[in-house]
């Protein structure tokens, strides 16, 4: 936790906590980023309402960019963690979470919100291999940050 900042975790997750109160109240929709990106680019059958889906996602895109020209930053990484090992382990998360049937986000936050046991299940499940994932980096790799 040499990076780790209250502050900005507050605001980041009230943020996200946000975002997803405002998609679920304006378009009576769960929040998932897989699972809108996977329809606004066409990977499945649910293309309906796809303009709200890209407004979102360029939304996303958007504040990533107005931050990092704000406040460069907060986008430092460590040792060895360039910008194509970040974008593959983003693409790697989001292919993980569409081919289980679930999404970070959706679960994580959404899906916690109402109280479902299914949700809860999901998050567990994520955390756990995010948690494998950084012991096998850091101990059977010996990459450290």
């Amino acid at each position: 936790m040499q990076n780790f900042t209250p502050g900005s975790a507050l605001v980041g997750g009230a943020l996200i906590g946000l975002s997803a109160s405002i998609y679920l109240l304006g378009l009576g929709r769960i929040a998932g980023i897989s699972g809108i990106l996977a329809s606004a680019t066409k990977l499945d059958d649910a293309g309906d309402g796809r303009g709200e889906k890209v407004a979102f996602l360029a939304g996303l895109l958007a504040a990533g960019i107005a931050l990092r020209l704000v406040a460069p930053s907060v986008f430092s990484t460590g040792p060895g963690m360039t910008l194509p090992w970040v974008v593959a382990a983003g693409l790697l998360v989001g292919y993980g979470t569409r081919l289980g049937g679930g999404c970070t986000s959706g679960h994580g936050v959404c899906g916690l919100s109402r109280l479902s046991i299914r949700s809860l299940a999901a998050t567990v499940t994520f955390m756990a291999t995010g948690a494998l994932t950084v012991w096998v980096v850091r101990h059977v790799f010996e990459v450290t940050p």
